[in-house]
């Protein structure tokens, strides 16, 4: 067994090291670039005012220079609404909006884009999440990497701030699962749809194939939004550019462990297509690969046989690898184990709240 582990752990170290050689980076901007076209930066937020001031200050400074910015309040019940005039008032790039009632039939934040989109009027629609910070030249490099690829979406997950220990354990673990089960190279050349990844804090489209696909109406009563947008557009004739955006996006999702628990336990078992059976497999998988080489670790201790500690040393490096890409804490690596068991708790948690028919809850929402 120990063998077996260790020769497997190895092939799957390389493997991610290859695989993650194929996710584009954001190019340098092109100064010398005359050609501008009109960017819609669209963001809805509900119960935000933690993060109003934050956004709005990385909003402002972004060079790009034909931007509007449209920022829909979802029927906040705290200060978003007020904090959202007072930061934007003077800067005639910002319009606010109100949202409406949601319908029934649909999610929340689809909705709330929904109605964004309805508003816009630029060439390229972006769409971010209320806690997500830009680097100033962002959207000129994003813009240059989707014309140089001729994708009509481009997509990627940010490095995540993460200040809370549950926050620590399953979050930089988006990355890992990315890019250690993703190939990435048929993700971003193929139009396969269930060759697919994509993240809603960031996600450029071109307008007329966002509106050709059918955009979020398309998707109106989906939890996981993002991916299926992004599998729409590939069945639609698109293509999708999964990009390597952690340099320049960072986000903070979460701050408190109840928000990460609610909002993992929302999003993961929709996102594995709600299958039973993927949700045993994949549990077993990380059992056996990745929660193993920690208990190992310890009896290797414990009987002074450092070979068992080599799965365990297989399974840091690999994440290692990852979170060095995704400009993650590299320390976090170490409890590669403890991580994997956090995950398989909850893919279980969330997986057992759906087939009990309870529903999931958001901000005040709830969904089935």
């Amino acid at each position: 067994m120990l063998l077996f582990l260790i020769i497997s752990l190895t092939l799957f170290l390389l493997w991610t090291l290859w695989n993650m050689r194929g996710l584009p980076g954001l190019p340098a901007p092109n100064i010398k670039e005359s050609f501008h076209p009109l960017v819609s930066i669209l963001v809805p937020l509900r119960n935000e005012e933690r993060n109003v001031s934050r956004l709005i200050s990385s909003l402002k400074f972004l060079t790009y220079p034909n931007l509007e910015i449209i920022l829909l309040d979802d029927g906040s019940t705290d200060l978003t609404l007020s904090l959202l005039r007072e930061h934007t008032e003077l800067d005639s790039r910002f319009k606010i909006v109100i949202g409406t009632e949601l319908p029934s039939g649909w999610a929340g934040k689809v909705h709330a884009c929904h109605q964004l989109q309805r508003e816009a009027k630029g060439d390229y629609f972006l769409f971010l999440d209320a806690d997500v910070r830009l680097s100033p030249s962002v959207i000129e490099k994003a813009l240059a990497l989707l014309m140089k690829n001729g994708s009509k979406l481009l997509t990627g997950f940010p490095s995540f701030d993460v200040p809370v220990f549950f926050s620590k354990l399953l979050i930089p673990l988006m990355h890992f699962v990315v890019l250690f089960h993703l190939p990435i190279r048929i993700a971003n050349k193929g139009k396969m749809p269930s060759a697919t990844a994509a993240n809603g804090a960031f996600m450029l489209f071109e307008r007329k194939a966002y509106q050709e696909m059918g955009g979020h109406r398309s998707v109106q009563s989906s939890i996981v939004d993002d991916v299926q947008l992004a599998k729409n557009m590939k069945t639609s004739g698109f293509s999708v550019c999964l990009a390597d955006i952690s340099a320049d996006v960072s986000c903070r999702m979460y701050e408190r462990n109840s928000e990460v628990w609610e909002g993992f336990v929302k999003n993961i078992f929709s996102g594995l297509g709600r299958s039973v059976p993927m949700v045993i497999l994949l549990s077993i998988f990380y059992a056996y690969f990745y929660v193993l080489p920690g208990l190992l670790l310890v009896y290797g201790l414990w009987t002074l046989q450092p070979v068992y500690a080599l799965p365990w040393l297989l399974t840091v490096l690999q994440r290692m690898a990852v979170d060095w890409k995704a400009n993650q804490r590299l320390a976090l690596s170490f409890f590669m184990p403890l991580s994997a068991a956090a995950l398989i708790t909850i893919m279980n948690a969330s997986m057992w709240r759906s087939l009990r028919k309870k529903p999931y809850s958001w901000k005040g929402r709830h969904y089935t």
